[in-house]
């Protein structure tokens, strides 16, 4: 695999969450953060807390994904951000 698609393999094969298939892709944002939430609450590779965990994998993906990301799913994973932080008791 060329060296650019580090970031694909890291997404795939990440050593902190085992991320369900299509994560990513899901329609509703809180499904996005129930199912990191799950994973990483269930992940014992992990450095940070199950809310980092989650929360830098989210946002690792969005800043993967850069220009290509269309205007609708990039609302759509900021909303996952925040619905993180609810799910996790954050108010923040």
């Amino acid at each position: 695999m060329p060296a650019k698609k580090w970031s694909r393999r890291v997404t795939e094969h990440s050593n902190a969450l085992d991320l369900e298939k299509g994560l990513f892709s899901k329609d509703r944002p809180a499904a996005i953060a129930r199912s990191l939430k799950r994973s990483a609450e269930h992940s014992h590779r992990r450095k940070g807390t199950p809310f980092q965990s989650a929360m830098s994998m989210l946002t690792f993906y969005i800043n993967r994904a850069g220009k290509g990301l269309s205007a609708r799913d990039r609302r759509k994973l900021e909303a996952a951000k925040d619905e993180l932080r609810k799910e996790f008791g954050r108010t923040s």
